[in-house]
């Protein structure tokens, strides 16, 4: 009993002479799963079938249909016409042989065979239909790739230009996270309770009016580039550098323990590092100073302006008294309200006093952290 190959190559032998079958069938079936067609109809069912061959061993004489007609018409559909087809005939004329590789066919193979023969050519044929697969599959891929190759990189500009949009904001590792897809999208408009940090600078404006302007932007680069690095390092969110106003906010877009305590902790550095730029400056005859003033409570956070041009902001009553108590914070101060003292008891701070601060109605309460 023979079994069946596990070679995966399928050889079609179509034949209306049962020894000639019997003879190729006999010679190949070791290396290869062996089809049977005895007449050209029988071939094109099976050719187009469910299970195709991966290369026919096709008669030319046979009734009603004989094998050149049979090659032209496998060769006229798109989806079988890659399969090669190699003569197997008696007829040997040079004629024959060039009409059969006219219509198609990939080798002729005069009767009676060369077993050594037919073998060496039936490997080399299936080798090259291999590779034809295979360079077919790859120009596919490629044609799919080139297709998809604008989309994507107009997918990659947009993205490119969000992490642009998205670093102007956040501290790079929050960016990294919400470009990860593991965080909400902060430019939608939310409500979140945040710290919020205002730092400003004393004597900007009579420096501005007595400096040159490429003094007075060197000063503003130093400023921010100090300031900044303490930003990054306590993972606020930079609202917006206005000249010699900051602001900062904590607890958005990603939630973080007690944002109080940072803000509170990156003022301490802030004006501790601050106090090394003051000295450069004064060795230069620059007079400047910076307050600041922290407040914690609600707002509404999201993108603001318009298409082309967006700003991520924060809005809401907390933004206004820190902001106020800012303004009111002398050099070197630091103010926050009464709700951040609350949530930083570990801190120590002092009440000044009850202010009347612009657009609240009431007094409030302000108290000073000591910078040591």
């Amino acid at each position: 009993m023979t079994t069946e190959p596990d070679n995966q190559h399928r050889v079609l032998v179509v034949d209306d002479e049962r020894l000639n079958v019997e003879v190729l069938v006999s010679l190949l079936r070791n290396d290869y799963k062996m089809m049977v067609a005895k007449n050209g109809e029988q071939a094109l069912r099976i050719v187009t079938g469910d299970v195709r061959p991966d290369l026919v061993l096709l008669d030319v004489m046979m009734p009603d249909m004989d094998g050149f007609e049979v090659c032209r018409r496998i060769k006229s559909m798109p989806e079988v016409r890659d399969i090669p087809v190699v003569f197997v005939s008696a007829m040997g004329e040079e004629v024959d042989e060039m009409r059969g590789l006219e219509v198609g066919g990939v080798d002729y193979i005069t009767k009676p065979i060369s077993p050594p023969i037919v073998q060496a050519r039936v490997r080399t044929h299936l080798s090259l239909y291999n590779q034809t697969r295979r360079l077919a599959a790859q120009a596919k891929e490629l044609a799919e790739f080139n297709a998809n190759l604008e989309q994507r990189v107009k997918d990659g500009v947009k993205e490119v230009e969000r992490l642009g949009r998205l670093k102007r904001f956040f501290t790079p590792s929050v960016a990294d996270l919400l470009l990860s897809g593991t965080a909400e999208d902060p430019l939608r408009s939310h409500r979140r309770e945040i710290a919020v940090v205002f730092l400003d600078l004393r004597g900007f404006t009579a420096f501005t009016e007595t400096a040159d302007p490429e003094e007075v932007m060197g000063v503003l680069r130093e400023y921010h580039r100090a300031m900044g690095e303490l930003i990054i390092k306590h993972d606020g969110t930079l609202e917006r550098f206005a000249g010699d106003g900051i602001m900062i906010f904590f607890n958005d877009p990603v939630v973080v323990d007690n944002p109080a305590e940072r803000a509170v902790r990156m003022a301490i550095e802030m004006q501790n590092a601050f106090q090394t730029l003051h000295k450069d400056w004064c060795r230069r005859g620059y007079d400047l100073a910076m307050g600041i003033g922290i407040a914690q409570g609600y707002a509404t956070i999201g993108a603001i302006g318009f298409e082309g041009r967006q700003d991520y902001g924060a809005i809401g009553p907390v933004t206004n008294l820190a902001a106020r108590l800012c303004s009111e914070a002398r050099g070197g101060q630091i103010l926050i309200s009464q709700r951040v003292r609350g949530s930083v008891p570990s801190v120590p701070s002092s009440l000044i006093g009850e202010l009347k601060l612009k657009g609240f109605s009431g007094p409030v309460s302000a108290y000073e952290v000591p910078v040591s």
